[in-house]
């Protein structure tokens, strides 16, 4: 009997006894091809001696001092990185140590400038439906996921959300693409006018959305459109790419790819590649400037931001990627892993919608593909599907409610950055066995 109080209190998974490259292996010595990268996470594989060798460096050295009293070489040298590489205009990196740490910053860190320029009266955020910005009370109250929020809802804070740009499930018949991304668009003006034009702080949004919906792009010009929508209206427009960002599309920032700089951006995930827990808020200089010209204290803090070791493992994560050229892999291996899904599941009878960018990819699955009918939730077949699928040695990332919370089925794959094209012909072979035994299974 487990003493640790597991995800699923029935729930009895594999030890994890080690990891090579795209590979982790289980106490018996089993081997799972880590199509994910565990929840998006593990871009540059497991046991990367460079990091390793990074991290114990740093433990050696110095493994930890508080912000409070010290700054260190190693988080300056990350946080200059970062900046150096970061869209036009955001110049400042306060490091957390996971995704909802960083949204949460992100969230106090708006009001807080909104004191700071003389505009207390702002106090709603804005967010889209099917969105996912973390687990705290604060993010998962901007967020747009109805099952994680419901038996949460009496204490969440107040929240305004609007419809998500995903095309497949929302655009109209005969709708172009533009029509689509302006008309999702401009209900944040109409939020923004209904809340009162000068209510409002910021419009939270991922640019790929992830977990929730399953690796969704924004149509081309959405996000130019909202970018617009916010400057009317002072507006921050604060963009979540914890699992999208970090090379994960195929650029460091997502939203380099959609043409828009954020006030605000937040990133983890493929921060650190798992090698230890770190995240990032980074924003806009006049919103850094706002406060150290104001206030000069931004009224927040945790024990473990700025960890030197975890700084040390995210720095050498971030330089491994560059020096290595991975993000051209990314662009290389994402396309081909794109081919392999539409040789394999673009004809197939359950298999709606194949999207994503660069290695961030995920299939929708649909009872009927005429109608785009979802298949019952009762049998959760995204389950099935990882079962089956981590029972022939892969791990995908499948997840429930993709069309509204509860209905819909979909599969998130994230492989690591280092993948290779025998990986990726591994993944789409075992993901196609996984689905149909899942269908087959379910309609017994």
């Amino acid at each position: 009997m487990s003493a640790i109080f597991h995800r699923h209190t029935a729930m009895r998974p594999p030890v994890a006894a080690g990891g090579d490259g795209c590979f982790v292996i289980d106490a018996d010595g089993k081997r799972y091809l880590d199509a994910s990268g565990g929840a998006a996470v593990s871009c540059l594989g497991h046991s990367d001696p460079d990091v390793v060798a990074a991290i114990k460096d740093q433990v050696d050295r110095l493994p930890y001092a508080h912000t409070g009293f010290f700054t260190s070489d190693v988080a300056e040298d990350l946080a200059a990185h970062l900046a150096a590489r970061a869209p036009d205009g955001i110049g400042k990196v306060y490091f957390v140590s996971g995704g909802s740490e960083a949204m949460e910053a992100a969230l106090k860190l708006a009001r807080q400038y909104c004191l700071e320029i003389g505009q207390p009266q702002r106090r709603h955020f804005v967010a889209r439906w099917q969105s996912y910005h973390g687990n705290t009370l604060g993010a998962l109250s901007v967020g747009g996921n109805r099952w994680r929020r419901a038996q949460f809802d009496p204490i969440l804070m107040p929240a305004h959300h609007i419809s998500p740009c995903y095309a497949y499930r929302h655009a109209r018949d005969g709708e172009s693409e533009a029509a689509f991304g302006q008309r999702v668009a401009d209900e944040l003006e109409t939020a923004i006018r209904t809340l009162g034009e000068d209510s409002v702080i910021g419009f939270i949004a991922e640019p790929v959305v992830g977990a929730t919906a399953g690796a969704v792009p924004a149509v081309p010009g959405y996000f130019k459109r909202i970018r617009e929508i916010c400057d009317r209206y002072g507006v921050l427009l604060i963009l979540d790419e914890v699992m999208c960002g970090m090379g994960r599309t195929g650029t460091l920032f997502a939203c380099e790819q959609d043409g828009v700089t954020p006030d605000i951006v937040v990133v983890a995930k493929g921060l650190g590649a798992g090698y230890q827990p770190i995240g990032a808020m980074l924003c806009a200089d006049r919103i850094f400037e706002a406060i150290r010209d104001g206030s000069g204290f931004f009224q927040h803090g945790h024990t473990y931001m700025g960890h030197p070791t975890a700084c040390a493992a995210g720095l050498a994560v971030q330089r491994a990627i560059e020096a290595r050229g991975l993000l051209a892999n990314v662009d290389a291996m994402g396309g081909l892993l794109d081919d392999a899904l539409h040789d394999r599941f673009g004809n197939h009878p359950h298999v709606g919608d194949i999207r994503g960018r660069g290695l961030f990819r995920a299939i929708e699955l649909v009872a009927e593909r005429t109608d785009k009918r979802p298949f019952d939730p009762s049998l959760k077949l995204h389950a099935r599907i990882k079962a089956r699928a981590l029972a022939d040695g892969l791990i995908c990332y499948p997840g429930g409610g993709t069309v509204d919370g509860r209905n819909g089925d979909h599969v998130l794959l994230a492989p690591p950055f280092i993948v290779e094209p025998g990986h990726i012909e591994q993944i789409v072979e075992t993901l196609g066995r996984a689905v149909d035994a899942a269908i087959s299974e379910a309609r017994m």
